[in-house]
């Protein structure tokens, strides 16, 4: 049977370690899906620390856009993080945001299309201030609606807060 679980919370709320935690408890081997594009060697470091962290029972994919391509059908797997599998969305069509949140929400759709248990860590970027900067206030923008899109076909929504998970939505 299909579900679909959405964690969401602040940079460093607990958000991943929820998931990863919740994955264990419903598999032996789940699926951990990084959706980073690694830009330098402080974000590699941490990539790393990441994949030490969760150890050998995980079987690690990277993919920064096309997650259909890999058929997860009855796995249990995290897809860390929404928010930068979006960037590369948006990153690749800069001059047409707007498809890019069309794009990303098709392969969402495609992607979770399989039985199989989907967990998506995600930020609330839009809880802060309003930046000055329109490309900041745009992704921002496209984030948040991208949220609505997973958390509208969520059957859990958990929102972290200083470690401390919070069911906004259950079914």
């Amino acid at each position: 049977m299909k579900r679909i679980i959405l964690i969401t919370g602040g940079q460093r709320s607990g958000k991943s370690q929820k998931a990863e935690q919740l994955a264990l408890s419903l598999s032996d081997n789940p699926v951990y899906m990084a959706t980073a594009h690694v830009w330098d060697e402080e974000f590699r470091e941490r990539v790393r620390r990441h994949q030490e962290r969760r150890g050998p029972q995980w079987t690690n994919i990277e993919e920064e856009m096309h997650l259909s391509r890999h058929d997860m059908t009855h796995r249990v797997v995290v897809v860390d993080c929404v928010t930068l599998w979006l960037t590369n969305f948006f990153f690749h069509h800069q001059d047409a945001p707007d498809m890019a949140l069309e794009l990303a929400k098709a392969e969402f759709d495609r992607f979770t299309t399989p039985d199989a248990t989907y967990i998506f860590v995600t930020n609330e970027i839009g809880s802060g201030g309003v930046s000055d900067n329109a490309v900041q206030r745009k992704f921002t923008d496209l984030q948040g609606w991208m949220n609505q899109h997973i958390a509208h076909v969520a059957d859990e929504v958990i929102l972290m807060v200083s470690g401390i998970p919070v069911t906004i939505k259950s079914t």
